[in-house]
């Protein structure tokens, strides 16, 4: 049986994978499309065909890793809470959430190639797949902060995390959370205070960083065991 802090430093080892998200959606797709230019976004599309479609299969990699460092954050903390499982719930909708969401990308490229469409009208439903997909990506914001709320509160409870860091966890989740339904409430939000909502995001770096290399603390007389959590 993996001890814990192999199954630490595995999910911090598979979250590097979770960059390839970063090519895919701030790189590949926020390079091809245009706001407000739908001829301007098929001709991106149209150049570099394969480009779009790597994007695709980055997407495809990102969800699935995200799945496996789910069960593995799961592993090991199943037997010190049984509110682990919350862990892999929120992973499974949201990765579930994600790949559903790339058949807009995959209609997107499937559109901009053919050329049986109406010239005009397929770069209208090109840039409107791609809207589509913006917002089905930045819902699934979600999940990526519900799933660190069980993570920090584990971690906290456990002492397999430092206290500190389980608790920035804990604000990471309720940033993504809150920067996430602050974009649909208020689309008007000036910048510099969407940067704000967002910036505590970034903390979920520090916590796969801890992981992959440091792994986890070894409980000592500060941390509960399986026992007092129970109770």
């Amino acid at each position: 049986m993996p001890t814990p802090k192999r199954l630490a430093r595995t999910a911090g080892a598979l979250y590097l994978l979770m960059f390839l998200g970063v090519f895919s959606h701030l790189v590949v797709r926020a390079g091809v499309r245009v706001p407000g230019d739908a001829t301007a976004t098929v001709a991106n599309i149209t150049a570099d065909p394969t480009l779009f479609r790597l994007a695709l299969v980055a997407d495809i990699a990102m969800a699935t890793a995200w799945v496996f460092i789910g069960i593995a954050l799961y592993r090991l903390f199943q037997q010190i809470d049984r509110h682990a499982t919350a862990i892999l719930v929120f992973v499974a909708v949201g990765a579930g959430m994600i790949l559903t969401n790339l058949v807009l990308h995959q209609a997107a490229l499937l559109v901009a190639t053919d050329h049986a469409f109406d010239a005009i009208a397929s770069d209208e439903l090109v840039l409107l797949l791609l809207d589509l997909h913006a917002h089905g990506y930045t819902l699934a914001g979600i999940f990526f902060g519900l799933w660190l709320l069980p993570i920090g509160y584990l971690g906290y409870r456990s002492g397999l995390l430092p206290k500190v860091l389980s608790i920035m966890v804990l604000v990471s989740g309720a940033s993504w959370i809150v920067d996430t339904l602050a974009i649909f409430l208020f689309p008007e939000l000036p910048g510099p205070v969407r940067g704000i909502l967002r910036a505590p995001t970034a903390i979920e770096f520090w916590l796969f960083g801890y992981l992959l290399i440091k792994g986890v603390r070894t409980p000592g007389r500060d941390a509960l065991t399986p026992a007092e959590v129970d109770a």
